[in-house]
C-alpha cells in the first residue's frame, strides 16, 4: 500500500535520511524504532509531504506521491498525527475535531464521523465545549488522534502517541491504536515505548542515523538480543 525506496531527505545541507526503503502493507501496523535524531519523525513528515525527498521515491497504491504537496496527500487518505499533539489551544474540542474534516461539506457524513470519534474517545464528547488548552495531556492526545480520524484515514501516521503520558492513559491510547488497526486502518507507528510497539506491530524497522539497520516481524525483533539490549532493557526500579 505504501512503499519508500531509497529515500533521502535533507535539512539544508544536512542529510537526515540516507536512503531508506520500507513497505507498509494494507491493514498492517508497522513500527519505526530508533533513538532521538535517528530520522523517525523525518520519515513521517517526508511521507506526508511536509518535507520533500531529495532522492528516491514514495509510492502509495503504485502512484509516486513524492512530489505532491501535503494537502494532496491528505486527500489521498494519508493522515499524520504529529508528535507533541499540537492541538489548537484556543479552540474548543469540537472546533479542533472539525479542523480534521475541513474539506468535508456533507453534514450527514460529518455527523457520522463525529459520532465515530466519540465512540472511540467518549471523554471528548463530555469535553466538547471546552477549549483544548484546558484538557489534560492525555485528553489532548486523544483529541489529536480524534482530529486525525476526522479525516477518515486509510493510512494513519502516528508520531510518539504515548510520549509524556501517565501509564493508565498509555494503556488507553494503545488499546485505541490496536482497535483502529483491527478495524482496517493501516498504521505506521513511531513510538519510544518499544515494548508496546513491538507487541502490536506486524513488522518493524530500526533506524539509526537516517538509515535502516534492522527489520523484521515485530515478534522476532522483540526477541532479538541486540534490540532487547538497546531498546527493551528496563531500568531497575531503584534507579528510576
Amino acid at each position: 500500500m505504501l512503499r519508500l525506496y531509497d529515500v533521502h531527505t535533507q535539512y539544508g545541507q544536512v542529510e537526515a535520511l540516507g536512503g531508506i526503503s520500507l513497505e507498509v502493507h494494507e491493514h498492517s501496523m508497522v513500527a519505526l524504532l530508533g533513538a532521538n535524531g535517528a530520522g523517525k519523525s523525518t520519515t513521517l513528515m517526508t511521507i506526508s509531504g511536509i518535507l520533500k525527498p531529495s532522492a528516491g521515491y514514495i509510492e502509495y497504491n503504485n502512484v509516486d506521491i513524492g512530489k505532491l504537496d501535503a494537502r494532496e496527500i491528505v486527500e489521498l487518505g494519508i493522515i499524520q498525527c504529529p508528535e507533541g499533539r499540537r492541538v489548537f489551544g484556543n479552540l474548543t474540542v469540537k472546533e479542533n475535531l472539525r479542523m480534521g474534516a475541513v474539506s468535508c461539506k456533507d453534514k450527514h457524513r460529518l455527523k457520522e464521523t463525529f459520532d465515530y470519534v466519540f465512540t472511540i474517545f467518549p471523554i471528548l464528547k463530555e469535553r466538547i465545549s471546552q477549549t483544548a488548552s484546558t484538557l489534560s495531556g492525555g485528553e489532548q492526545q486523544m483529541l489529536a488522534i480524534g482530529r486525525a480520524l476526522m479525516a477518515k484515514p486509510r493510512v494513519l501516521l502516528l508520531d510518539e502517541p504515548s510520549l509524556g503520558l501517565a501509564p493508565i492513559i498509555v494503556d488507553t491510547i494503545f488499546e485505541v491504536i490496536q482497535r483502529l488497526n483491527q478495524e482496517g486502518v493501516t498504521i505506521l507507528l513511531v513510538e519510544q515505548n518499544a515494548h508496546r510497539a513491538l507487541e502490536m506491530a506486524h513488522y518493524a524497522y530500526v533506524l539509526e542515523k537516517g538509515r535502516i539497520v534492522m527489520e523484521g516481524p515485530g515478534i522476532e525483533l522483540r526477541a532479538n538480543p541486540e534490540v532487547e539490549h538497546i531498546y527493551l532493557s528496563e531500568v531497575p526500579e531503584a534507579e528510576k
